[in-house]
């Protein structure tokens, strides 16, 4: 079909489209030279995210709608078999039936030892193919399950739109973009992009052909630094009024997403910084980073730097509650979600037998290339300073934790995010707290249950707590500030 024919296609879809679904077995007979329906509808396939269009199960297009996403999402148990299948058919391909056995599945192990001692010791990842390979048997499916539990969290609170833009800088291997993509229902338009510059994107491409046919995908096989996300940032035609007369559109992506990447980045906060330009009025920045002490606190380092001096604000979870106050605590602070199922893939692994090549080595752990904990840090960060909990506290009665230093023994009115899951070894049950302006550690100790304070348990992670009469203590063990939460504590929940 010519660019003359695709226009025909084009201006006639922009016209039908608010008066009934767009079918090209109609488009055709209007289209110089009536080319086939089969070739009108790949061209509405290729101009839909312009065209702001979703393909109906009929072969049908209609055009998206202008609302937030809706989502149902109840946790993830296991990661899809079908994407599995997709990991092993490229295993097969490059080592033969016999991958997780041998020389082949020796390579493997050691490759996955290698990068996990090298996140854990701050330095860089080279990832070859066989160390993407790896990466993928590893943390595809722990990925995965956590960008669901992020973006359905997002989604709960109204702003991921369903006509979609995503960003996802340092895609790797393709954990989160498959977690995006199994949480949007079918009748959303998603328009994502990848940057990747390293092999690991032949596998994010192997999976991205899995996906259907409204999740649109680009790669872009560069570096984060060197990607300028303005070029692909702006939407050539979202008109939705049918005339056709607006090119404008709202330019910018709504989630540009930093998995797992951030710290491997020479200068993460400078890269944000130039990324924010790029994000649609609403938009979110989605930081994630593994829940390791170094990783988490890097996280957190890096959402301080571009949030409480600008140019981005923090939604959640590490909330500020005081106006310019701004937390210097360390904040190893980290969400858990349960278990997931362990992979096949990862249990041919971990079964396989040794080769000759003695990498294997006499130190292999049952268990140890299986990979189903979800446990990760994340930030959500805006422009346009919106917060999860809209909530300033009145100074008159409560006390900043900047100040508990001078309260020590005595108790206090307090409110804070609960920033951790219950971190005590079968003692009394322990939470890492923050209200922005913490400058130690502050832990919450129930002692002390009741039907007054049984909110600490029973609130999410994130969720802000009003706290009366608690009593404050140093805690000389952890240089710390501890809140007993006790019978004489009232603890409420502040609401969404």
């Amino acid at each position: 079909m010519n660019a003359d024919q695709r226009e025909q296609v084009r201006s006639n879809a922009k016209y039908l489209r608010q008066v009934r679904p767009v079918d090209p077995e109609e488009i055709y007979e209007y289209v110089d030279g009536q080319p086939h329906p089969a070739a009108v509808a790949q061209v509405l396939r290729e101009s839909a995210v312009d065209l702001g269009l979703v393909e109906r199960e009929d072969g049908t297009f209609e055009p998206v709608e202008a609302e937030p996403l809706s989502v149902s999402f109840h946790g993830v148990e296991a990661f899809p078999v079908e994407y599995g299948r997709v990991l092993e058919d490229r295993l097969v391909a490059e080592y033969g039936p016999g991958w997780p056995d041998g020389d082949s599945g020796d390579r493997l192990r050691e490759r996955i030892r290698s990068f996990k001692d090298d996140y854990y010791n701050q330095r860089a990842v080279e990832y070859d193919a066989e160390t993407a390979l790896a990466y993928a048997l590893y943390h595809l499916p722990d990925y995965y399950a956590v960008a669901q539990y992020v973006l359905a969290d997002l989604a709960r609170e109204g702003l991921v739109p369903k006509r979609l833009r995503v960003l996802d800088v340092g895609a790797g291997v393709g954990g989160p973009a498959l977690g995006l993509h199994d949480l949007v229902p079918d009748d959303a338009l998603v328009d994502y992009h990848a940057v990747e510059p390293s092999d690991a994107a032949d596998v994010l491409a192997a999976l991205l052909d899995e996906t259907g046919r409204n999740f649109h995908h680009t790669v872009h096989r560069e570096t984060a630094e060197a990607f300028e996300p303005d070029g692909v940032a702006g939407v050539t035609d979202s008109d939705s009024s049918g005339d056709g007369d607006s090119d404008d559109g709202d330019a910018g992506f709504d989630l540009i997403l930093f998995s797992n990447v951030l710290s491997e980045l020479d200068d993460p906060e400078a890269v944000v910084r130039r990324y924010a330009d790029a994000l649609a009025d609403g938009g979110t920045i989605v930081g994630l980073a593994p829940a390791d002490r170094n990783t988490a606190i890097g996280l957190r380092e890096v959402e301080r730097a571009v949030a409480d001096r600008g140019p981005l604000t923090v939604y959640g979870p590490d909330v500020r509650l005081w106006p310019g106050e701004t937390p210097d605590d360390d904040c190893w602070s980290f969400e858990v979600q349960p278990d997931i199922e362990v992979p096949v893939f990862q249990r041919r692994l971990d079964d396989g037998a040794p080769g000759e090549s003695g990498l294997d080595g006499p130190e292999r752990r049952d268990g140890e290339f299986e990979n189903a904990d979800v446990q990760y840090a994340y930030t959500y960060l805006r422009t346009d300073g919106r917060r999860r909990v809209d909530f300033t506290p009145d100074d008159a009665r409560v006390a900043r934790l900047a100040d508990t230093d001078d309260l020590i023994t005595e108790r206090a009115n307090v409110y804070f995010a609960k920033l951790s899951r219950d971190l005590s070894d079968d003692g009394h049950p322990l939470f890492r707290v923050g209200d922005g302006s913490q400058q130690v550690d502050h832990f919450a100790v129930l002692t002390d249950e009741s039907t007054l304070n049984r909110d600490l348990l029973t609130a999410e992670y994130g969720d802000v707590l009003s706290v009366e009469n608690a009593l404050v203590l140093w805690n000389d063990d952890e240089d710390a500030v501890n809140l007993v939460i006790d019978g004489e504590t009232v603890v409420d929940r502040i609401p969404v």
